[in-house]
């Protein structure tokens, strides 16, 4: 009794296991797992001194200012005359509160620790989140009964290139989600000196196929090796950098191909459509000088799956003057793999309804033919702009939460983009339609080749300038970037990573995902804390 009661103290002292629970929790896709987290960390702490101030505030001043200035884009851009819009802003000020009371609870859990405890906490979390991604794959495995799903193409390759997407990790939600957290961890062991768990992390990330995500990874490891790392950690890199090679070339080489056509589609280069892989023309109707060995047999099965097909559908018998009796091999049971390419799946079809029911409204998408232009991101940033530029009054505070550019504004579209919304409430800004949802829709609603992360106009700048304007672009680097930034002379890891964040803000809406900026923020007040005695007084 005595064993198993120091055994139980043991494990119980080995981690945070609130922490724990409430990062499984809070990071889930889900919003009712995310509220369920902040009521079960206020439970075991009810606590709500969150210590802001002018000067060394303790959480960053972004949260505060932000909310107030959505207030005033309010009364300015007066888009409360529509009823629906309420729906769409109390939202958007639910999102800055979870995000409020989730960094109050992250700061509380680390400053009520040892910085050991905290580091095994972070670290199980990591392994929880690897043996979930591991499981993904194998269900795909198990699925397609094939060792490798990134170069099976079969089921019209559901997989194939698209098997990264599947990889969603402990949080359930889009894959480059999981990339993200794993390039956080990757940094983060790397600087901490675990190797294990570095490599955990790469291979994760490495799963999910984020290529954009993964290039940042590489800038910043390639910036430490030349100028801030030891011998090990350079060994470490030098692994990381040979893992991405090895998966690239050996387990998703058609990734490359991929990856050269976004940069050529972005540098307005012709795209040779005859080896795209989302092609619609059928493969039968393709020469075989134009197929690789695997397309090479993926035709021969399509061919002989149609003529069983065609055989088993005769209505007349066929005479033969063979005596025995003649016998045809039921149709394949499998023979769905192969079904046409030019089958259109349920999300796109809403979208393109969507465009045939607004054509006066989508100069972009309405063109039958798609346009060559700049990506996605760049066209975004450029009409948050220009609108800003032609609407004076609302340069300051922004166009309002969900007018322009926001999770919150494609969800209530109502088109099932970033979740789900009440189909009465549905609302959608003449700016945002004719603009964001219209850019959106270019791409995501055509082939295949054009749905990239490069494309999709999602941005956290994109969104603070065009939803609140100069006042909130401000806010966030004065009130959350340099509230971490001012402790540059003793954050160790806490320098690649705000990097790193600061070049996610480009890739998504992350403040309203609630999920990678939380993990950013417990990392960032634990360095901290491990170098409190070096840092300046006042900090």
């Amino acid at each position: 009794m005595f064993k198993l009661s120091f055994d139980f103290n043991k494990l119980k002292s080995y981690a945070d296991w609130k922490l724990l629970v409430f990062l499984v929790l809070f990071l889930n896709i889900k919003l009712e797992a995310k509220v369920l987290a902040i009521v079960f960390a206020y439970l075991l702490q009810f606590d709500f001194k969150f210590g802001f101030a002018l000067k060394n505030s303790r959480l960053p001043l972004f949260y505060l200012v932000i909310i107030p200035i959505a207030v005033l884009g309010l009364v300015i851009s007066q888009s409360y005359q529509n009823p629906n819009y309420w729906l769409v802003f109390l939202t958007g000020i639910g999102f800055w509160g979870l995000s409020i009371l989730a960094v109050h609870q992250v700061k509380l859990m680390v400053e009520q620790n040892d910085t050991e405890t905290i580091h095994r906490t972070i670290s199980l979390f990591f392994i929880l989140n690897a043996l979930v991604s591991i499981v993904n794959l194998l269900l795909i495995i198990w699925q397609i009964k094939d060792v490798n799903p990134y170069t099976f193409k079969g089921l019209h390759q559901l997989y194939f290139v698209n098997t990264g997407d599947n990889i969603k990790g402990l949080t359930f939600d889009i894959s480059s989600t999981n990339g993200a957290l794993n390039v956080l961890g990757v940094i983060y062991f790397l600087v901490k000196k675990q190797p294990v768990m570095l490599l955990v992390c790469m291979v994760t990330l490495l799963l999910t196929t984020s290529n954009l995500i993964t290039a940042v990874l590489l800038f910043v490891l390639a910036a430490i090796y030349a100028f801030n790392s030891n011998r090990d950690q350079k060994s470490l890199i030098v692994i990381c950098a040979m893992l991405f090679v090895v998966f690239m070339f050996k387990i998703s080489p058609q990734n490359i191909r991929y990856v050269n056509e976004q940069a050529e589609r972005a540098m307005h280069i012709p795209v040779d459509t005859s080896f795209r892989l989302d092609t619609v023309r059928p493969i039968t109707s393709r020469p075989d000088s134009t197929l690789n060995f695997e397309e090479m047999r993926e035709k021969f099965a399509t061919l002989y799956l149609d003529s069983l097909n065609r055989a088993t559908t005769r209505q007349k018998p066929v005479k033969t003057t063979i005596p025995e009796k003649v016998t045809i091999k039921p149709r394949w049971k499998y023979a769905y793999e192969f079904r046409p390419a030019w089958v259109i799946e349920p999300e796109k079809q809403i979208l393109l309804n969507f465009i045939a029911a607004h054509p006066s409204q989508l100069p972009l998408s309405s063109h039958k033919k798609y346009v060559a232009g700049f990506p996605g991101k760049l066209t975004g940033l450029i009409q948050s702009v220009l609108i800003l530029y032609h609407n004076p009054a609302e340069m300051l505070t922004g166009m309002g939460i969900g007018n322009f550019s926001s999770k919150i504004a494609f969800r209530a579209s109502g088109l099932g983009l970033r979740g789900k919304y009440p189909e009465k409430y549905t609302y959608i800004s003449p700016a945002f339609l004719s603009n964001h949802l219209d850019l959106y829709m270019n791409f995501f609603s055509r082939d295949l080749g054009l749905h990239s992360i490069t494309n999709n106009p999602s941005s956290v700048y994109d969104q603070l300038l065009s939803e609140y304007g100069l006042l909130g672009l401000l806010a966030l680097i004065t009130g959350y970037l340099w509230f971490f930034a001012r402790n540059y002379r003793v954050l160790t890891y806490g320098i690649p990573l705000l990097f790193v964040i600061g070049t996610f803000f480009f890739i998504d809406y992350w403040f309203e995902q609630l999920s990678v900026v939380v993990m950013f923020e417990l990392m960032m007040f634990l360095n901290i804390k491990e170098n409190q005695t070096l840092m300046p007084h006042g900090n």
